[in-house]
This record gives structure tokens, sequence and C-alpha cells, in this order.
């Protein structure tokens, strides 16, 4: 499904329709003879796969008269992303919004809303999902006191799951069925294998209904949690690292979704992710498919090349033609500020090409300094000190 090359209404048209993208170097070095593709959502217009539901949320609430022009207030506890798909569709449509946002979400994410015009509240991280102080606790004291609140509610809004089962679901299935087999790339022309991360649960639970439903009911699809969540089932999951602490946004929670489907028939089997995991994968993109994604992404990767590996998907891996598609939820303008991505990118082991650079400018007579060892991690530190100073929850790395 092509983006059109039509003057579009406004960005809400700019929503969704986002690529279907070979990962054919990170195959080649985990020596997969399948097809890996990623399904990249920071294009969409407000950068996150989101948008989707937002715009849908939105756009059902107007229909069904939920939303008032000139009196609704949008209200909604998010990790980041709903929100800015939210802020980017009521700026557009004239609502006022209020997102409550935990600490542990990034500044960036607060900086996008607060330009897009959103109010912003930020919430203790540690609270419980059920605390009067957890982001949804506050969200519905704010619903309950402010005229004309509403809350759309992602985590219960069927439009959730909808809107991955009507657009990101077709829109998979239509790239991998209308790209040729080809000697050099061959296809059987079917998704085999969804991996996807799971928050509140309505990607994933979309995106398999959209394609063993329509599509191909022996999809196999993969969910994956991160370590410190209790989404993946069966719950023994979940026993060795429940509560503990994880870093990477946007997926994980501590209570079930109404959203989220735990069906073996909708997802056919979970795997538990770590940051470590995550944030390695996250280079592997960047590097090696020049995909500048998040935090997320690199847990979806990190579970897909996982489960090809395991016994079960063994078979998958080695077998050419078939389609292993991986859920890229968002990119890094979001995490930029954050420790873990700074350190990644600031304080690498200095290359063999950035050594040569240190010697040629050694050698010369130019005035440019350079210091291969140390220019990496003080551009790092003073980054994160600044950070710091200038907003103390940037340091609250947390969750639950």
């Amino acid at each position: 499904m092509a983006r059109t090359s039509q003057i579009l209404d406004n960005a809400l048209g700019a929503v969704g329709n986002t690529p279907l993208i070979r990962l054919d170097r990170i195959a080649k070095e985990e020596g997969l003879q399948c097809n890996l593709l990623g399904k990249v959502e920071y294009t969409s217009a407000g950068g996150s796969v989101k948008d989707r539901i937002a715009k849908r949320m939105v756009e059902e609430a107007e229909k069904e008269g939920k939303l008032i022009p000139g009196h609704s207030v949008v209200i909604e506890p998010t990790s980041g992303n709903t929100g800015i798909g939210l802020a980017m569709a009521c700026a557009i449509k004239g609502y006022s919004v209020i997102i409550t946002l935990p600490n542990k979400m990034s500044l960036e994410k607060e900086a996008a809303l607060r330009a897009l015009g959103a109010e912003v509240v930020r919430t203790p991280t540690e609270a419980a999902w059920d605390s009067p102080e957890s982001h949804i606790g506050v969200a519905q004291r704010l619903q309950r006191e402010i005229p004309g609140g509403i809350i759309l509610d992602q985590y219960r809004n069927v439009n959730n799951p909808l809107a991955h089962e009507y657009t990101t679901g077709p829109e998979i299935i239509e790239a991998v069925t209308s790209t040729p087999s080809t000697v050099s790339q061959p296809s059987l022309g079917k998704v085999d294998v969804l991996v996807a991360g799971a928050g509140t649960g309505g990607t994933i639970t979309g995106l398999s209904r959209a394609i063993k439903k329509k599509h191909n009911k022996d999809c196999i699809v993969v969910g994956v949690d991160p370590k410190g969540s209790i989404l993946a089932y069966p719950d023994e999951l979940n026993t060795d690292s429940v509560g503990a602490q994880y870093v990477v946004e946007g997926i994980g929670y501590d209570f079930i979704p109404d959203v989220l489907s735990r069906d073996p028939a909708d997802v056919d089997e979970w795997l538990k992710t770590s940051d470590d995991e995550a944030f390695a994968a996250v280079r592997l993109l960047m590097r090696h498919e020049g995909l500048l994604v998040g935090g997320s992404s690199g847990s979806a990767l990190s579970g897909a090349l996982r489960w090809l590996r395991s016994d079960k998907g063994r078979a998958i891996a080695q077998t050419k033609g078939l389609n292993v598609v991986v859920l890229l939820p968002d990119g890094i303008r979001n995490y930029m500020s954050k420790p873990w991505f700074l350190k990644m990118a600031l304080e690498a082991e200095p290359s063999p090409l950035a050594r040569r650079i240190a010697e040629v400018l050694k050698t010369s007579e130019s005035n440019v300094e350079t210091n291969v060892d140390g220019l990496a991690n003080g551009i790092a530190s003073r980054t994160t000190a600044t950070n710091l100073e200038n907003c103390p929850n940037a340091a609250d790395e947390t969750s639950h």
C-alpha cells in the first residue's frame, strides 16, 4: 500500500502506510535463509505505530458523538507515543489535550507533546497501575474534575486493536503478497511468522487477527514482553522477573489490558527479553540496516532472532522463501537523551578509522583537537549532566 502522490488534507492522511523493509544484512549475519522483514513505523506522521490508534479512537469518538468541538478535553494516560498521536490529531481537530506520563518516559516525548499543544502531567514511575498516583489514576481524577474531560482509553478501547486489524495488518499482507518471488529473493507469498512487542497489546492482537483470519491461519505469532512485565502467557513465564525494573519504554505492564488477547489462538508463543538484548538489537538495526529505531524495536528484533534460533524456529529460519515480519514500533527521536542511547552512540570503542583520523590530525598543522579515547566520553557525560540538571525526571530510568 504505497503512500499517495496526491496532496493530503492534513497530517492524519500521513498516518500509517509505512514501509516493510528487508533486514538482509542482519539475516546474513545470523545465518538465516528465510526473509527477515521489518515493518518500520517511525515513518508515520507522528513517529510511531500509535498514530494509528490515536487517529481511529478520535475519529470513531467523533462519529459516536463522544467528542464535542469546543467542549471536550481529551485526557489520556500513556507511555508517550499514543499521547503524541492524540496530540497531533487533536491539534488538527481543535480539541484540548492532557497527557499523564510516568516519570520514566523521555524528555523528548514530553517536549513533543508540549510542542503539539498538550498539557503534560508527570506521575511516579513506581506507582502501581491502580494507584491514585499512577498515570492512570491521575488521568481518572482529572477526567472527573475537568468539564468535558474524556478518556478515550487505549487500554480498553476496541478501536486500538481494530486500527491494526484494518490498517497495519493489511499493509503487511499486501506488501508480502504483491512482492514477486525471484531467484535472488525467493518468497512463498505469505506472512509465515509475525513478531511484535506488547504494551497495551492492541498492536499484536489486531495484527494477529488480520493475518490469521484473512491471510494465513497457520501464521505463527510471537509476543515479546520485557522482563519485569506480566503480559506474557502462560503466567509462569513472568515469575522469575516479576517486579524487576526495566528501562525500555512503550512495552510491558503490571496489569493485563483489556485489548490484549493472550489466547493462544491469537498469540502462539511469548518470549521475555532484557534491556541489554533490546539495546544490542537497536545497535544492529542502526549499524547494519540504517534504521534509527527506538528501544522497543530492539526488543522485538532480539525476540525474533532468539525464537529463530530455538528448536521451534530453526526450521523456519533455514527455509528459503518463508517470511518473518518484525514490527518496529518507533524511532530514536524520542530517546536521544536517554543514557542507554548516549552510551551506545557516544561511548563506543573507537573504530580503526577513528584512530587513523587521530593519527592524521596529530601529524598535521591543523588546530583541530581530537582525543579519540576521551572525546565520546566527554560528550556523553556533558550531555547527560545537562539533561539531568535541566530535567530531574530524565534521571529516572526504572519501570515496574
